[in-house]
């Protein structure tokens, strides 16, 4: 009898955002500083939120910010440890360092979301080429997991190391006006994508073009994972596209979460899915975000089908769970999500519980 799919052994395998989570990576956010302001760094950022990068460009975040952000991570910790949950963490580092390539200089960002520089899609583990020129080293305080990953079995590759030369930023790139179609700040120059522009569905896999995922990037990716997955491109009404898992979350199969105004047309393949609006997020104005909307309360994780973890103080989002069928884990985020993630974003599952299907 051949041995099922999924079961090779390898410390790495997860084929879709919902079988039982049994390892994850969780990110840190200290030593986090605001990058070097740039063209392609603003793009995805609100007016207000590029006022705020240009003016600490270079900059710590501030401390307080960073020691409560820390205190929620590790709750979040404490609830995945306690659901038997394997958690594995980056060690921190210093990101006001700077380096560079020909032609340009930087510094860094944070560690904090390995879900946008660390793609799993089955047995494989994959280092994205990230267009922002400060987390050009973003995958190297996760390097010691994947090295011990690789010595158990797992598939670890990355595409090619980008030049970030200024052939791939689009030169005096400005924002599109309103109703005219999406205007990305990145050529087709040489691939790049974030981890997080890509959702997984078993054989299906959806991906969005953004402010730092291009088709090179995207076709790269398809010829990477192989025949054995189809890979769907996903048109969105956002001005500001930077990451998929704030605009359409497969939950289980056969709930699909999405964003009420940025997902327009449904995906043909979800025909069969119930699909539900995101309810309106419950973030006060004051309170501060530099990195993303308020419809960062999508950007949730599942333990499983029937857990969801959910912001503490989100509770229309905790009642659309229950709704649903689906328990809701309340955790503190609020302080974390200033950094511009909640719980998709914060964490990269490693290993899930299941076998390579489709679901479509």
């Amino acid at each position: 009898m051949s041995e099922p799919e999924g079961a090779t052994g390898s410390p790495v395998s997860a084929y879709n955002e919902w079988d039982p989570l049994e390892e994850v990576i969780v990110g840190t956010v200290d030593g986090a500083h605001f990058p070097p302001y740039d063209t392609v760094t603003a793009a995805p950022l609100s007016p207000e939120q590029r006022a705020v990068f240009r003016e600490r460009a270079g900059k710590p975040f501030p401390a307080d910010q960073i020691a409560a952000a820390r205190d929620e991570l590790d709750q979040l910790v404490e609830i995945l440890r306690n659901h038997g949950v394997r958690v594995r963490r980056p060690d921190p580092r210093d990101h006001g360092q700077s380096y560079g390539a020909p032609g340009w200089t930087s510094t860094g960002l944070y560690d904090a979301m390995p879900r946008d520089l660390l793609l799993v899609i089955g047995e494989r583990i994959i280092e994205a080429p990230m267009a922002w020129r400060s987390r050009y080293f973003a995958s190297s305080a996760y390097r010691p997991l994947l090295k011990e990953y690789f010595r158990a079995g797992a598939r670890w590759s990355a595409c090619p190391r980008p030049e970030l030369s200024d052939e791939l930023y689009v030169e005096g790139w400005t924002d599109q006006p309103d109703g005219e179609p999406f205007r990305s700040v990145i050529t087709e120059f040489e691939p790049t994508f974030d981890a997080a522009d890509f959702i997984r569905c078993g054989r299906d896999i959806f991906v969005q073009r953004s402010h730092v995922t291009n088709m090179m990037g995207i076709e790269w990716v398809r010829r990477e994972i192989g025949d054995e997955y189809q890979v769907h491109v996903v048109d969105l009404v956002d001005d500001h596209p930077m990451h998929i898992d704030a605009s359409l979350m497969p939950l289980a199969p056969g709930k699909l979460l999405i964003h009420p105004d940025r997902v327009v047309e449904v995906p043909h393949q979800f025909k069969n899915w119930e699909i539900r609006r995101a309810p309106e997020p419950v973030i006060p104005d004051g309170h501060p975000l530099y990195m993303t909307s308020k419809w960062i309360n999508m950007n949730i994780l599942m333990l499983d089908e029937t857990k969801m973890l959910v912001e503490a103080e989100d509770r229309p989002m905790q009642e659309l769970a229950e709704s649903w069928g689906i328990t809701p884990i309340p955790c503190p985020f609020r302080n974390f999500n200033s950094f511009g993630g909640s719980f998709h974003c914060a964490t990269t599952d490693v290993r899930r519980r299941g076998e390579l299907q489709s679901y479509l």
